[in-house]
């Protein structure tokens, strides 16, 4: 089975991601989705932890060889950065979300030297938001960003705007297209719930999917 598929297995058994088309969720933006995930849990399950591990390490190692530094996102990112960075025995650091009130008041924490070639780990890509400051946090520190990674994303057209008006490219081990498939192959959904869980990926603002 393709990493994508196993991820997106793996993710729905352990309710990583649950998929809710007719109780939709409500995000913290008020966004109402058929989806919510947290792939924090991934963390708690030791197998599964591995392939997500293994997968980042491959696709480093394939997409951005050239990597010096992994860099992961606080919180999320600082876990599975921490455990890419000792596999593929590179340094490792991460961005806070601001300046630590403290100390030095540091926002990059590790040794991320002028130049470095940096990949950001992150562990999901909604609108690609919170990663955009990362990014920027540490290009201005001179770092050089090849990319980033995450275990999934919603495929969100914003997101896809957003990192090109940033002139970066992310790639993931699965996403929600696979997940979809991989859910209406395991029973997790109907074939009846295919409509809404489309119309919603296209605008998650447009409530409209809900009447599908």
């Amino acid at each position: 089975m393709k990493i994508e598929k196993t991820v997106a297995k793996n993710l729905l058994d352990i309710q990583a991601v649950s998929l809710q088309p007719n109780d939709p969720f409500t995000w913290a933006s008020g966004i109402k989705s058929p989806i919510y995930c947290d792939n924090r849990l991934v963390l708690s399950f030791p197998e599964k932890r591995s392939v997500v591990v293994q997968g980042f390490v491959e696709l480093i190692q394939k997409e951005y060889a050239e990597a010096e530094v992994i860099v992961g996102t606080a919180t999320a990112g600082i876990p599975w950065g921490a455990m890419i960075a000792d596999k593929l025995e590179k340094p490792f650091g991460y961005v806070r979300s601001s300046n630590k009130s403290h100390g030095k008041g540091n926002k990059i924490e590790g040794n991320i030297k002028q130049g470095a070639k940096v990949v950001v780990v992150e562990d999901l890509i909604s609108t690609g938001g919170s990663v955009k400051d990362v990014i920027e946090s540490l290009r201005e520190a001179g770092a050089e960003v090849l990319g980033v990674v995450a275990i999934f994303t919603y495929l969100l057209p914003a997101s896809t705007e957003l990192f090109n008006s940033i002139s970066c490219e992310f790639k993931t081990l699965s996403n929600y297209d696979v997940l979809i498939d991989v859910a209406l192959e395991n029973d997790y959904i109907k074939d009846g719930d295919l409509e809404k869980l489309k119309a919603w990926k296209q605008d998650p603002k447009d409530e409209s999917w809900m009447e599908k």
